[in-house]
Formats: C-alpha cells, structure tokens, sequence
C-alpha cells in the first residue's frame, strides 16, 4: 500500500484528485480498477494565528527556546 499526499482540485462541480503516474503503475490501477481511499484531512491553523496573547514579546519567546541549546 502506497501513502501519497495530494491537493484535492475543482472538476466542475466535483473535487478530484490525480494519482501520480508512479503509484499507478506500482499499484497496476487501471481505468476501471476499484480502490480505497483513506481520507485524512489536514488542519487548517491559519485562523489560530494571533489569537494567544502573552505578555512576553516575541525576542523574550525566541530567547526562552534557545536556552539550553548553546
């Protein structure tokens, strides 16, 4: 079992995705081959961005994470 990750495209009124010509010859899918499909979404966080507050500025934030590793 192959695992690929692909971007899901409008094909008039329905979303498709292409399988590289790669996992269809290593998988010998045909035209007419019925396959399964795992669906796992990936997480948008972009609309997390700037929601948490903290009161320490962003270079008091950087400094914290370098501590420890010079």
């Amino acid at each position: 079992m192959e695992k690929i990750e692909v971007v899901a495209r409008r094909w008039g009124d329905s979303i498709a995705v292409i399988i590289p010509k790669k996992i269809v010859e290593s998988e010998r899918i045909s035209p007419k081959s019925k396959i399964k499909i795992k669906i796992e979404k990936e997480d948008d966080l972009s609309e997390l961005f700037g929601k948490f507050k903290t009161k320490k500025s962003a270079q008091e934030l950087k400094n914290e994470g370098r501590e420890g590793w010079e």
